[in-house]
């Protein structure tokens, strides 16, 4: 297993989002403290609307919060502007969504071409397919693919460019549970083998094992993280 730094990531300081929704404020986030390590596997925990992506939009430099601070590796994200953000984004972050949006007239390699190629450092698309067990699969498009095949497709157009940090959004939950689990696998491999800080969004609580760390959101605000002495395969766990 990865052995996850000491080192901080990401601090988090006092976060707080409120959306305006007409006359109505929604608060999504109720002054966030939290520090995320170099390395790590952590699976977000929380029934919907706790504030578990608001959090994660924040992190990847999608949203902007209300009050408070976010420290990415030292520096204060909540004071750059929309360019250095975008440079953020594009060198520093890998994002996987519940849906693969993979653009269908392209085959698995091109996919994640369109990402290597503007990346100063990348993984070759091949060597990102084998990352995620689909070296066989480059030449094929998404619609001759499996649902569970077109999101480790996603994960591999993520991590082409080899992010600092993975953030993903219920990867597996449009999946069944065995094409979830091979998913999940791509992505434990991801964090082990390159060392990405891993962030997982998910309602599946069996998912949580295989954390370094499990934080678990309730009303904007975090209740509890629990650390696991021991993170588990997903081939282990009893789903």
């Amino acid at each position: 297993m990865n052995t996850p730094s000491e080192s901080a990531a990401f601090r988090v300081e006092g976060l707080t989002k409120v959306y305006d929704m007409g006359e109505v404020q929604v608060m999504a986030l109720r002054g966030v403290d939290l520090e995320l390590y170099e390395g790590e596997f952590v699976v977000l925990l929380g029934p919907s609307g706790s504030g578990k992506s608001t959090l994660v939009n924040i992190l990847g430099g999608l949203d902007t919060p209300s009050d408070g601070h976010v420290f990415f590796r030292g520096e204060d994200l909540t004071l750059v502007g929309d360019q250095a953000l975008t440079l953020y984004r594009r060198h520093h972050v890998g994002f996987v969504f519940q849906f693969y949006n993979l653009i269908p007239s392209l085959t698995a390699r091109e996919n994640i071409a369109l990402v290597t190629e503007i990346a100063p450092d990348p993984l070759a698309p091949e060597e990102a397919l084998r990352l995620v067990g689909l070296g066989e699969r480059l030449d094929h498009f998404p619609a001759q693919l499996s649902g569970g095949e077109q999101q480790r497709v996603a994960i591999a157009r993520a991590v082409a460019k080899r992010p600092d940090v993975l953030l993903c959004d219920e990867p597996t939950g449009a999946l069944d549970i065995t094409t979830g689990m091979i998913v999940l696998e791509a992505l434990e491999r991801v964090n082990r083998e390159l060392g990405t800080l891993t962030v997982v969004i998910t309602h599946n609580a069996s998912i949580r094992h295989l954390a370094d760390r499990v934080i678990y959101f309730a009303d904007g605000r975090i209740n509890r993280i629990e650390a696991n002495p021991v993170r588990m395969k997903p081939s282990d766990i009893d789903w």
